[in-house]
């Protein structure tokens, strides 16, 4: 009984050891695994950001769905122009004089193709719409909307994915301490996430630390 009594506490010992090195290095294997997945998914994000802006500038609003990103970005063209101010006399009937007018002359020098300026020899802008390190080939969830403001009717768009899906394989409680997160050093709330539906914004919800490893 005495040397049944010892196998159980050493087991006892054992388990209770690897609970306390779980509770010390769980978090820390944790905060890795997000890191390297949460980059990945900023770096997409930011993707689909430059592509919406782009978008915006040809068509003066947001596009609602990939579909018509992704076809926007494979075929559209930027237009390059070049502004020049110019004058000339004009007879002006009032005073029965020649009078200079000044003006300002758009010139249309060509046009670039936004996959070759955003993306340059990459097709990657073809799976902006996948998340990375998703389960079941999960896709960001992409809204345009056009808000008022000021008394102006401005575009608006936001892509995002939640926390959850990206870290799906995760303690349950440390995913749920993450969706609470509050901080200017942590990517806040239970979703990551550019731009906004409410606000005149095109900035993401991540700290600067993940711009900084994108650069």
């Amino acid at each position: 009984m005495k040397t049944i009594l010892q196998i159980v506490l050493w087991i006892i010992c054992v388990f209770l050891g690897y609970l306390i090195y779980k509770s010390v290095t769980g978090p820390i294997e944790f905060a890795k695994v997000k890191e390297r997945r949460y980059a990945d998914v900023i770096n997409r994000l930011k993707d689909i950001r430059n592509s919406q802006e782009a978008y915006k500038t040809v068509n003066g609003k947001y596009a609602n769905d990939f579909n018509s990103l992704v076809a926007f970005v494979d075929t559209g063209n930027y237009t390059i122009t070049q502004q020049r101010d110019s004058s000339y006399m004009e007879y002006d009937k009032t005073y029965g004089i020649d009078l200079l007018r000044e003006v300002t002359i758009t010139d249309t020098l060509g046009f670039v193709a936004v996959k070759d300026s955003l993306f340059k020899n990459s097709d990657r802008y073809k799976q902006m719409m996948n998340v990375p390190h998703g389960q079941n080939n999960e896709t960001f969830e992409l809204k345009a909307d056009v808000i008022e403001r000021s008394g102006y009717k401005v575009p608006v768009f936001e892509a995002k994915v939640a926390k959850k899906v990206v870290l799906y394989d995760q303690p349950a409680d440390l995913v749920a301490r993450e969706n609470a997160q509050i901080s200017v050093e942590e990517v806040n709330g239970n979703a990551i996430k550019v731009g906004s539906l409410t606000e005149v914004s095109t900035s993401g919800n991540w700290p600067p630390i993940y711009d900084k490893k994108g650069e």
